[in-house]
């Protein structure tokens, strides 16, 4: 599990505080307004917003401190991050060794997620020889070759269209999940949590509310997220 042990995080005048466990074995949506501190919260618990107090426990251990990669976690951003000077292949392939020197092993397996993702036979491509989706999920193989216990997505499908999106969160459910990967997503859609989302956390007046089953959630509002639904 993820514990938010009396987290706050301050960003000059914003300040954001979370207290409470999301839980392992599913995919956990994270909502709430523009500007309510979703992408900020993502970004502390992978190591790049330093709290100014409490502690981020992953599975029992304190990683507080942590590197983000020491931290047993990958993130997808909103942009992908694909080099657009190498391969599908290379792309992916940094998920496992920066200097790209794989053994056969490793070849093999970063072979084996591109075709899990549906992007067999294009390894040799490079990113602008791919549609958004494709690039999508070149980006999600990336991450599952890290196989991290815990995969943090920033609204990484947010530029594709309704059914791409759809089709995205769907792989994504079913490979993290059969990887044994937990997912935290960052949404601003209600309809991708109620899709793909296990629980559902809602950020609000500077502060997240405990995650809750999606479907209960969703049923019986909270006053924030009945707020946010309008």
């Amino acid at each position: 599990m993820l514990q938010l042990d009396g987290l706050r995080i301050d960003l000059g005048r914003f300040s954001l505080s979370a207290d409470g466990t999301l839980p392992a074995g599913g995919v956990t949506a994270l909502m709430g307004a523009s500007g309510s501190g979703k992408s900020t919260l993502l970004s502390a618990i992978a190591g790049f917003i330093p709290p100014a107090a409490g502690r981020i426990l992953i599975d029992g251990r304190d990683v507080s401190g942590a590197a983000p990669g020491d931290r047993p976690l990958s993130i997808l951003f909103q942009d992908n991050n694909l080099f657009p000077h190498l391969t599908i292949a290379q792309n992916v392939g940094l998920g496992l060794r920066p200097d790209l020197r794989l053994s056969a092993d490793q070849k093999a397996a970063r072979d084996a997620v591109l075709a899990r993702v549906g992007l067999e036979g294009m390894a040799d491509r490079r990113p602008r020889d791919l549609s958004g989706g494709q690039q999508s999920r070149a980006a999600l193989a990336r991450a599952l070759l890290r196989a991290r216990p815990w995969l943090l997505l920033d609204e990484p499908f947010s530029a594709l269209g309704p059914a791409l999106r759809a089709d995205m969160l769907n792989l994504l459910r079913t490979t993290a999940l059969a990887e044994g990967m937990s997912v935290l997503m960052v949404t601003h859609d209600p309809g991708d949590a109620r899709a793909v989302a296990d629980h559902t956390a809602v950020l609000s007046d500077g502060a997240m509310a405990p995650a809750a089953p999606t479907a209960e959630l969703f049923a019986n509002p909270t006053p924030a997220l009945r707020t946010y639904l309008g």
